[in-house]
């Protein structure tokens, strides 16, 4: 519970804007055996200056292509974080820039793809600017959320001269989160309603009040705006986004927007930043996937050079289970109508207890119509309480899940929230029948108060639905 407190805190202070503003500087890069190291800095979105570190090869050559390392996720992201990349990159004969990502504008609930992407173009300009770089053989790569916005640039801009994505979407950041977390909780032994009603409704909640940033980009709108050359490498062992459901979209994305100059390729036993894994992509190891890095920078030679592919796309691997779509709720759905619910409930549910308990201090004690009632009020505001408490806990979690134990593919919590859920029911169900057979003894006051009861209760039944309670 203090974990979760923890967390709720953290989302809180991003949410009013209390990340650390502007832009982080992690400092000079020492150049690596063999390379060198150039500090740069540029303007990025909004005029925010932004700081990097050209790595190339020692070795005076004619000029040579660049690429602009675009990262993932998190605000002020530091350059070290890529820096592995970097190097191997700069090895295969390549200008390489990493830069610290902003953290100005970019919090839990709020940031801007189109922003990022005025940052990537901010850094491919300096990088065509520096000396030995060859200005027309400049593009872009990104990883996980930058494969996002990588594409996004080059739809901008025909001074990005290709496209590289690792680990990247074709689909909405909803969907792939979504299938994140659920894959998270299927290791852990969980199916049914959980992740198919509760966890999917409860993302898409989040995207409706705006919790969720970026939440339905339009990915696939924006790939068929890309005309430049596109490499798309995944891990096999991908956790964080759909191996086998992505490179599809891209493929469709792609060709409907008449480009067919794409290459895909796939790095067995690879995590989500094609990086080494030793457990399965569950842990990232230091080293790049065998090859990675010499595709990487035989493929920019060969576009560069005019020698294009031309759908160039194997069989992508197999994951363990498939995405789901998560479109924005209907109005029935919606936060607006949640909060409803939400209301109704806590005031009928507490005022049953609440005028009981006034009716005693006064010594107007009135007999129920019957104990029944007390089940449906008690119980219905526990397990509303605890389904949002509960998966409010697994979204804290993310790709760290403890569900608890689980048996028959439910953990216990929510096991024991199914099934008060369906006593309530069976209680509000008694209640209705008792109120029916004393109608004509029942006081307006204890009619009203009981008729308050159960409308919440009728509600009740179709959001225990919708949130997966009375669902196998």
């Amino acid at each position: 519970m203090n974990k979760a407190i923890t967390v709720l805190l953290a989302l809180v202070l991003g949410a009013m804007g209390m990340a650390p503003a502007g832009a982080a500087t992690s400092g000079s890069i020492p150049a690596p055996p063999g390379l060198t190291s150039t500090d740069v800095s540029f303007k990025g979105f909004g005029g925010l200056t932004l700081h990097g570190t050209v790595l190339a090869p020692a070795k005076p050559e004619p000029p040579r292509p660049g690429v602009v390392l675009v990262t993932g996720s998190g605000a002020g992201v530091p350059r070290e974080h890529l820096l592995t990349e970097a190097t191997e990159f700069a090895r295969r004969g390549l200008a390489v820039l990493i830069y610290d990502k902003r953290s100005a504008g970019y919090t839990t609930f709020r940031r801007s793809y189109s922003e990022l992407a005025d940052d990537a173009l901010g850094a491919v300009r300096a990088l065509a600017a520096q000396p030995g770089v060859d200005s027309a053989k400049v593009g872009l790569w990104g990883l996980s959320e930058g494969g996002w916005v990588a594409p996004l640039a080059a739809s901008r801009s025909a001074d990005v001269a290709f496209v590289i994505v690792v680990g990247g979407n074709a689909m909405t950041p909803i969907r792939q989160q979504l299938w994140n977390e659920t894959s998270s909780l299927r290791r852990e032994g969980v199916s049914g309603s959980l992740i198919h009603h509760g966890k999917r409704n409860f993302t898409r909640l989040g995207a409706d009040a705006g919790l969720f940033a970026e939440a339905h980009f339009d990915a696939e709108g924006v790939l068929a705006r890309v005309r430049q050359p596109l490499l798309g490498v995944w891990g096999s062992r991908d956790l964080q986004t759909p191996p086998e459901d992505n490179p599809p979209l891209f493929a469709r994305a792609l060709r409907r927007g008449g480009n067919t100059h794409y290459t895909f390729r796939f790095f067995a036993g690879a995590d989500h930043a094609a990086h080494e894994s030793p457990d399965g992509g569950r842990t990232r190891g230091p080293a790049l996937a065998p090859g990675y890095a010499d595709l990487v920078g035989s493929w920019i030679g060969d576009v560069t050079s005019g020698r294009l592919p031309n759908a160039d796309a194997p069989t992508p691997p197999r994951q363990d289970d498939a995405s789901i779509e998560a479109p924005p709720s209907a109005w029935w759905e919606s936060a607006w109508a949640q909060l409803a619910a939400f209301v109704l409930f806590f005031v009928s549910f507490t005022a049953y207890p609440l005028v009981a308990l006034v009716r005693r201090l006064r010594g107007r004690r009135t007999r129920p119509v019957s104990r029944w009632a007390r089940l449906v009020a008690a119980g219905g505001l526990a397990a509303v309480m605890g389904v949002f408490s509960y998966l409010f806990y697994l979204m804290a979690a993310g790709r760290s899940p403890h569900p608890g134990n689980v048996l028959a593919g439910r953990p216990l919590p929510w096991l024991g929230l199914q099934m008060l859920a369906v006593a309530v029911v069976a209680a509000g169900v008694a209640t209705a029948v008792a109120w029916r057979r004393a109608a004509a003894t029942v006081p307006w006051g204890e009619r009203l108060r009981l008729g308050l009861l159960f409308t919440a209760g009728t509600v009740f039944i179709p959001w225990a639905f919708y949130w997966g309670l009375l669902l196998p």
